[in-house]
Order: structure tokens, then sequence, then C-alpha cells
């Protein structure tokens, strides 16, 4: 049989450490011999992102701008230990983040349900996805420590020389202060992202803020939701049949917890950083989450939730076995292939994503797994596979499929 063929090329942004191991074997094995893959290749592995000073992260995204949609290897955010590590010339920005600055995106997480691995909540029988707003807050804070006696304050100089101020405390003893803020424009770009992704799934939309206690700053969020909602979204919504529900953060929770899932949960950024975590543990482990960045001018960038897998890479390096997990990372290029096939009207590449999918999860459901999986599964009599012989284990059910 010939191989698929792809009329317009996907971003490709390589990674870091035992991820790009990983990413390599999976276009090996599972994508080049059923795919006539066409990519525009990236390495954003940070050696090379050292060499071009980051241009390359800027590059990529630039690109997926050219051509909508993009898959993304995990990388390395470096800290003082990856400076001297990788003798780099400074330390550079997390390339997730850049990326979402230039793309302007809000970023989907869902957890990849699979049988035999059960959610701590019992009612929880399909996916949650989390919406984070990757902007502002406690991400782009300006803080203070107070040593001594005084009034904090607040204070705004306009360019026109009005000038604005709140009293935040008055300080008797030492304590801390801080600065956040957001923007119209980015809360307006999260708003219409959630909407549109929520169209796009046919899935409810859950939004919670505490604009009891935060009547600005919480509120703004509220007030942008509903204008837009009211103003574009709302027959769109009624005509597919799903729903935008805001209540209190409180509340939000407490009927997540009693749900039994299929909705998207937007949260503001530190919301959603906690929130993610919080559901991707829930549902059974963070290398089973699928991550998109969805920009409101419909651009797409799909990855692997989790990192670089650090300590697996440095066993890989000494020769030893590892039975590291590529499930997100497969996702992400099924994914990315699927939402190419949707933009080309290729169906038999929207076909060969679900396939490979089901192929996946068929492995795991059969009782081959990687070492993490094995841990807490129901299943009785597992076999652990190692890294390698997991994607090869899936070529094999693919190719019967």
């Amino acid at each position: 049989m010939g191989k698929i063929q792809m009329q317009t090329p996907l971003v490709e942004m390589d990674g870091d450490e035992m991820t790009r191991i990983l990413w390599q074997m999976i276009k090996d094995e599972l994508l080049l011999p059923f795919v006539d893959l066409k990519t525009e290749y990236y390495d954003l592995g940070l050696e090379y992102r050292n060499e071009t000073d980051d241009q390359v992260t800027v590059d990529a995204a630039e690109a997926t701008k050219k051509y909508g949609v993009a898959v993304k290897c995990a990388t390395i955010t470096p800290n003082k230990a990856r400076m001297s590590e990788y003798d780099l010339k400074k330390m550079y920005k997390s390339p997730n983040g850049t990326i979402r600055a230039i793309l302007d995106g809000t970023v989907f997480r869902a957890p990849i349900v699979v049988k035999g691995i059960e959610p701590c909540v019992k009612n929880w029988k399909k996916p949650i996805t989390i919406a984070r707003h990757a902007y502002g807050d406690v991400y782009k804070n300006t803080e203070m420590y107070i040593d001594k006696p005084g009034d904090a304050m607040l204070v705004f100089k306009g360019a026109d020389g009005e000038e604005r101020s709140e009293l935040i405390h008055h300080f008797d003893a030492p304590g801390v202060i801080q600065g956040v803020h957001n923007l119209d424009k980015s809360i307006e770009s999260f708003a219409r992202c959630c909407f549109n992704y929520a169209l796009d799934t046919k899935q409810d939309l859950w939004f919670g803020g505490k604009d009891t206690i935060s009547k600005t700053y919480d509120g703004r969020f509220k007030e942008i939701f509903h204008d837009i909602f009211e103003a574009e979204f709302k027959e769109k919504f009624q005509a597919a049949g799903i729903t935008f529900f805001y209540s209190l953060i409180d509340d939000v929770v407490a009927r997540v917890m009693k749900a039994e899932g299929g909705f998207i949960w937007a949260c503001k950024n530190y919301d959603g950083d906690v929130m993610s975590d919080m559901i991707s543990s829930a549902f059974g482990s963070l290398a089973m989450m699928t991550s998109v960045l969805v920009s409101p001018d419909g651009y797409y960038e799909y990855e692997a939730a989790h990192g670089t897998v650090q300590r697996h890479y440095y066993r890989y390096l000494k020769g030893e076995e590892t039975s590291t997990n590529s499930v997100a990372t497969i996702f992400a290029w099924t994914g990315a292939l699927r939402k190419r096939g949707e933009l080309d009207n290729n169906k038999e590449l929207m076909e060969f994503a679900d396939k490979l999918e089901k192929a996946t999860l068929s492995v795991i459901e059969g009782g081959q797994m990687t070492k993490d999986l094995a841990l807490i599964t129901t299943l009785k009599d597992v076999k652990v596979l190692n890294s390698r012989e997991f994607i090869v284990a899936i070529r094999e059910k693919l190719e019967n499929m």
C-alpha cells in the first residue's frame, strides 16, 4: 500500500533529552512507514537554541503562523544547573512561554482515558479539559519584602499626567507585597479561544473566578467573558447544543468533583497551573495528558504536557534500559496530523491519526505498558515493556488494523 500523502507541511519542533529520543523512535516506527510525512523542521534542543541565541524558537513560532499547525517535543527551560551543564550564553526563557506570547494562545490540556487506568474520582467517566489563561497574574508579578513600618501604595501614573493611588496596607511590622496585572486584549483572546475550542470539540464550557472578593480584577474576567459570549457566541452555542456556565471558583471546584467530566474548565493562569496538575494526577499520570496551544487566529501547536524525562535520559546515556511512557508524545503527533488533515480536507490523514490513537490505547488495554502505568493499573498480569518495545508493540497493532 502507498503511503498517505500530505498536502501541507506541519511545523516540527524537536526537543531535549529522553523525549528527543522517543520523538525519533515515534517517527521511525509509527509515522514514516505509513505517512509521506511533510514537516518544516526546527531544532529546539537547548544546544541549538544556545547557538542561535534562541532565534530558532521565534522562527518556529512564526512558521506556525504560516502553516497553521505545529507539533512540539518537550524542551528544557534552563536553570542555574543547566547553565553550567550546557555551557549556555544566558538563562533562556521557556520556549513554551515564547511561543505562547507570539501566537497569543491558550493552552488546553486533557487526560487520555484508557481502560485499566482508573481516575481517583470514581464518578469521572470522561476527560476534563483544562483551558489555562497563559498570561499575567503571579507569573508576571512584582514583589517586595517590607522590613519597616510604613504605607504600601498601589500607584498608576497616566501618560497624560493623571495619577491614581490606593492604600494596599499600613505596615507596623515586616511583611510582603505583590503586584499583578492583566490586559483586556489578553483576556479577550483567552475568552474567544475557549469559546471556539468548545464549539470545535462540542463540549460545555465552565469558568470560575473570585469576583465577589476581587471585584475589579476577577470582575473584569467575568465581564469580558460575558460580553463576548452574548455578542459573538450565544447563538452558536445554542445551535451546537452546548452551554457556557460561570460561577465562583469555589462552586466550580465543587461541581467538578461531582461531575462525570466531558467539559472544558477555563481557568485563570495560576488556577490553571494548579488544576491541570490535579486533573492529570487524578486521572492517572502526567504522561497521559494531551496539550494543545490554540490561537484566536486559528493556529494550533500540539505537545505532550510533561517534561523531558531527565532521569531516564541519563540512564539511557549510560546504556541502561528505560521504560519511558511515550503516549502523550504520540498523541501530540496524532493531534497535529488530525488537525492538518481537517484543515486540508484530508480524510486519510485524519483516519490514520484515529487509528494510531486506538492502537496505542489497545496495547495498554491488552496488558502491555510502560513501568509507570504498570504501577497504577487495575489490570492483572501486565507485561512491562521498555521504551522501544512499547512503540514497536503499537506499530504491530497498527499494522494489524
